[in-house]
């Protein structure tokens, strides 16, 4: 592809899972572009990557301004997302597609492994002369972005993760012997931000959650059981919340080493931790134990959506275009945390490089393995994230 002058026209793309205020970058990258004298027609690519590679393209200015405040609102993917992993057979697809278009402005709105796309387009673009701006826009439920304070699209997943903790306790406390025990497997992948959240509504000991697993840390059978029990002796109920992918000393937990599914980018999903323990305890205690997934609920329930998390969902999204328009290429929009007792955050610039397949765990500062919960400074981080204070629930006894 010979060298050319660089087109203006903007193509965003939704990589990944959606979330609960995805639509609010997409909504505030529409809505910035428009703004922007410098910059041309924007399209939006159906399914991500998926849509490019066909070159099936939406106009996204034939959307009406009512009709973007009414998807900012709305859970999902507007456009429609996908995990496709770009092949390097895709590259030259891609630059075709966007050349097609006078593509100059590309905005990827997605996690880890969007990065690594955003990267590789951009690096494929160089190589080929083409002018072309990469910024991707942060997401995920997991929160496990690199460089970034947070991730758009957690505070909402946290929020719900902790009122559902809370009601499940309190669903447990109250059925008392007839099902006392209640485990709640979450997701989060290869992090345990989310699984972590579940305490965000506790206010004293006997609270749900009683213990969290994480997969930072290997889950001891014995240790679960008895921190378990110890918890249900003292209260007459318990509730533990495991993230998704927790392993044990010697890796998956109940041997099954074989994943059920693996994605295009490599990684492994393994059939439910949270239900091999909830079996595992029910055959100790010989009691009743409830086991609870909720899903990709996690990440779309509307009533759930913190105020926080949507208003830097749109930060995010409009702060790209400013960066693109500035001449910035191959970098991540950053959330990043000001000092001080009141909380608030900016934007920054991380190299997409940096970012592509990496993974933020959770700190030890943040969890105490000894007691299997969370600590005070993951509270103080993350409470924030979640918007408005969650509820003070009361007690006869």
């Amino acid at each position: 592809m010979s060298v050319r002058h660089k087109g203006n026209n903007v193509l965003v793309m939704q990589s990944g899972g959606p979330t609960a205020v995805l639509n609010r970058s997409l909504a505030g990258i529409v809505d910035e572009a428009s703004d922007q004298r410098a910059l041309g027609t924007l399209y939006g690519a159906s399914h991500g990557l998926a849509g490019l590679l066909k070159g099936e393209f939406i106009a996204l200015e034939r959307t009406s301004g009512a009709t973007w405040r009414r998807i900012a609102r709305t859970p999902g993917a507007a456009l429609g997302s996908t995990r496709r992993k770009l092949g390097v057979e895709d590259e030259p697809v891609v630059l075709e597609a966007l050349s097609k278009r006078d593509i100059g402005y590309l905005f990827i709105i997605g996690g880890n492994d969007s990065a690594e796309t955003g990267h590789r387009i951009c690096v494929a673009a160089n190589a080929a002369g083409y002018p072309l701006s990469v910024i991707n826009v942060p997401k995920t439920i997991d929160n496990d972005l690199v460089i970034s304070d947070h991730s758009p699209g957690y505070g909402s997943a946290a929020r719900f993760v902790a009122l559902a903790t809370l009601g499940a306790g309190r669903d447990a406390e109250a059925m008392g012997e007839e099902s006392p025990l209640t485990v709640i497997e979450v997701m989060g992948r290869d992090a345990g931000w989310l699984a972590a959240s579940a305490a965000l509504a506790r206010r004293e000991d006997r609270d749900a959650p009683h213990l969290i697993c994480i997969p930072e840390v290997a889950v001891v059978e014995d240790q679960f059981l008895g921190r378990l029990e110890d918890a249900y002796r003292r209260h007459g109920f318990a509730v533990a919340v495991v993230a998704e992918n927790v392993r044990g000393p010697d890796g998956v937990l109940g041997g099954n080493t074989d994943p059920w599914l693996v994605d295009g980018f490599g990684h492994p999903y393994y059939e439910g931790a949270g239900r091999y323990l909830a079996v595992l305890v029910a055959r100790h205690l010989k009691v009743r134990v409830r086991y609870e997934k909720p899903g990709t609920i996690q990440r779309s329930f509307i009533e759930c959506v913190s105020r926080t998390d949507a208003k830097e969902a749109e930060l995010v999204g409009r702060a790209a275009v400013r960066y693109a328009v500035e001449g910035h290429t191959d970098q991540m929009v950053t959330l990043m945390r000001e000092p001080g007792k009141r909380y608030h955050c900016t934007t920054g610039l991380a190299s997409l490089e940096r970012v592509a397949g990496q993974v933020k765990t959770m700190s030890n500062e943040y969890y105490d393995p000894s007691t299997s919960i969370v600590t005070d400074k993951f509270i103080s981080y993350a409470r924030p994230l979640i918007g408005s204070p969650l509820p003070h629930l009361g007690r006869v006894r």
